[in-house]
């Protein structure tokens, strides 16, 4: 074969492969390298992780309902068993933190770790692009207030793993005619999603009166309606899609691998980033609310993106504002079962795991707890919201631990110079105040409303609270 042959055959096998690759439903051999998808049902997804850590069987845990035999304990005088909590500002070479320069470049950072290795995950440091798409833009009244809606939808690029998909679903929202940027409250929470044209649902909320768009349009505020679900699936079968799946290329979690709290999380720093894009509002002047296992995602939210200017967290319970060493309601070996792992690393599971198969860890060998992570949100405001049992916040969600918390959390902020409860540090002492007291006075707040599982009854009272903590930092007006 003459050269000129040879290199008319080079070039017809290249155009060739060309015109292939974009034959429908063709993959070249090395864009098919990626290994398939796992598909696991919950079950299996924990199997797996309790094989890789090495654990034959977890604690089970304990029944919400009083007359099973493995019921939740309520009774106080068992509640503390392992009463000491992890140091708050001694480092882990013993030095003792005295200044908030210590605190940001010392014993911060070990908190951090704590938490990233053996609680909540980590974040891939290669998280892929989110673009962000409106797809709907409508004015109408939201209670009194004439309001500019858009509806967004966040691309994630997954060019690493295209056969998972994640749009991010959000819903922002902004009072028509104001001349200055406005403070707003992001919210994980649901709302009838639907393209332009289609019917959009009213969001269904657990309180009588206004919804948390009107008290806040009222206030002069802004909000983000931000959909959990569409970053990360809230169950163990879901942890090979969603965002976590798509940085693992559909492979199975790691145990120090992020669960579905930092993913919420991510999310709502995705969303913050197009706040930050977006004129009309205050990106400094942003707060995250979630309530229930979403109040769990804004805690964790708040404590890592540091962006976040204040959080409502409500009804957050074991997982949240809640101290882990507490034995009252919902315990770590809830966490660890298989209904709700998902939402913590693999790691955390060493903590449930039976004695006799894992050495003897519990709620005692934990080296961090709820206090340090509310700590880790100092010195930005800080809210922690109750309802009552009798309305249904139930004492599974353990009121006084969270309260014991909070106030165990003081000498972070204390640190910045900021007004705390107006208590004493002594956790061990100190006794939730009366229902519908509120401890305001500081950028680190408590208050147990006369409703249910919502935050609603104190959304009007963090407003209030926010926008003191918020006035002397306020943007100038635009012309």
């Amino acid at each position: 074969m003459t050269a000129m042959n040879r290199g008319a055959l080079l070039l017809f096998v290249v155009t060739s492969i060309g015109w292939i690759h974009h034959l429908p439903g063709v993959v070249l051999a090395q864009e098919n390298s990626l290994p398939a998808v796992v598909t696991f049902t919950t079950a299996e997804d924990h199997k797996d992780m309790l094989r890789q850590l090495g654990i034959q069987r977890l604690r089970p845990g304990y029944s919400g309902n009083e007359k099973d035999p493995n019921h939740a304990n309520y009774d106080e005088a068992l509640a503390n068993p392992y009463p000491e909590l992890p140091a708050l500002l001694t480092c882990e070479d013993g030095t003792v933190v005295a200044t908030k320069a210590e605190w940001l470049a010392k014993r911060r950072p070990e908190i951090v770790e704590l938490f990233e290795k053996e609680i909540v995950g980590r974040i891939p440091a290669d998280t892929p692009k989110v673009t962000w798409n409106v797809l709907d833009e409508s004015e109408g009244k939201v209670g009194e207030v004439l309001m500019i809606e858009t509806t967004l939808e966040g691309v994630v690029d997954n060019s690493r793993c295209p056969t998972i998909d994640v749009k991010i679903q959000l819903k922002v929202g902004r009072p028509k005619g104001v001349e200055k940027p406005v403070p707003t409250l992001m919210m994980f929470s649901f709302f009838g999603w639907s393209r332009p044209g289609a019917t959009t649902n009213r969001p269904a909320f657990r309180f009588p009166g206004p919804t948390p768009q009107e008290i806040l349009a009222k206030a002069g505020w802004g909000y983000a309606i931000l959909i959990p679900n569409s970053i990360q699936a809230d169950n163990g079968a879901g942890l090979t899609r969603g965002i976590i799946g798509l940085t693992n290329q559909g492979q199975p979690r790691k145990p120090e691998d992020w669960g579905a709290l930092r993913a919420w999380g991510w999310g709502a720093s995705r969303a913050l980033d197009y706040l930050e894009t977006n004129p009309a509002f205050d990106s400094k002047h942003v707060g995250i609310e979630g309530v229930s296992r979403y109040g769990k995602a804004a805690l964790v939210t708040m404590a890592f993106d540091e962006r976040f200017a204040a959080a409502l967290v409500a009804s957050s319970g074991e997982g949240g504002a809640k101290l882990h060493r507490r034995h009252f309601g919902e315990a770590v070996e809830n966490l660890t079962g298989s209904g709700e792992y998902h939402w913590m690393a693999g790691n955390f599971l060493k903590y449930g795991a039976a004695e006799a198969d894992f050495g003897s860890k519990n709620a005692g060998d934990i080296p961090v707890d709820a206090h340090q992570l509310i700590a880790l949100c100092a010195p930005r405001p800080t809210f922690i919201s109750y309802g009552i049992p009798e309305k249904g916040d139930a004492k599974w969600l353990d009121q006084q631990g969270s309260y014991m918390a909070t106030v165990a959390a003081q000498p972070a902020y204390r640190l910045f110079g900021a007004t705390t409860l107006g208590v004493s540090d002594d956790y061990h002492t100190e006794k939730m105040p009366a229902v519908n007291t509120g401890l305001l006075d500081g950028v680190l707040a408590w208050r147990q409303h006369d409703g249910g599982h919502t935050s609603g009854p104190n959304l009007p009272h963090f407003v209030e609270w926010a926008n003191q903590r918020f006035a002397a930092t306020q943007p100038e007006a635009k012309p």
